[in-house]
């Protein structure tokens, strides 16, 4: 399991690495570190949001990220309206994969309808034969509502137990972050002790 996040890792620093060219790779015989951090996709700041003025449209193929992200034309989105489990959170990974299952070999229409400060954007996601990437991962039971943003209109599609089964990402919604504090801590020790020892 551990293999599979650090893979995605991996992907998603060679997906979103700065390209450069032979000159700016040897710069005065010395050696460039690269700072990782800036090449890994940074989480939406909902404090910076502010509405786009004019109705950005992309469309391609989607490179899915974990269960609300995706990449199109280098562009992350995030989901409209949405919030889906953190790859490292209980259904993680299984709301990532039905993503991908959504996406795989569609073209998918995203009108970007926020962005943050950094550039960073939200977008209504949609494939060609009309169906809300939201609203599919909501029906599915692998996302909630995410009321603030959406202004409810995803919550009549949630499942019964939803918000019971996605609680870190319900938690996240009621501002009470120290539910993940204490989840990302017990996972830590949880880690260290699984590793061998050399």
């Amino acid at each position: 399991m551990q293999f599979c996040y650090r893979y995605s890792q991996a992907l998603q620093l060679f997906f979103f690495a700065k390209r450069r060219s032979p000159e700016e790779e040897i710069s005065d015989d010395r050696t460039e570190v690269i700072n990782t951090a800036e090449r890994l996709p940074q989480p939406f700041d909902t404090d910076s949001a502010h509405p786009v003025t004019e109705n950005e449209i992309l469309e391609g193929a989607a490179y899915v990220v974990d269960g609300d992200t995706v990449v199109i034309k280098k562009t992350q989105i995030r989901l409209f309206g949405v919030d889906a489990p953190e790859m490292n959170h209980p259904y993680g990974k299984k709301a990532k994969w039905a993503l991908v299952s959504l996406c795989k070999g569609k073209t998918v229409r995203a009108e970007i309808t926020d962005q943050d400060d950094y550039g960073r954007t939200v977008a209504k996601c949609h494939l060609l034969d009309g169906r809300d990437l939201s609203a599919e991962m909501v029906k599915l039971g692998l996302a909630i509502d995410w009321p603030k943003f959406s202004g409810g209109k995803y919550r009549s599609l949630e499942l019964p137990d939803a918000r019971k089964k996605l609680w870190l990402a319900d938690a996240r919604q009621k501002g009470h972050m120290h539910i993940w504090r204490k989840y990302e801590a017990k996972q830590g020790a949880s880690a260290n002790v699984d590793k061998p020892s050399v």
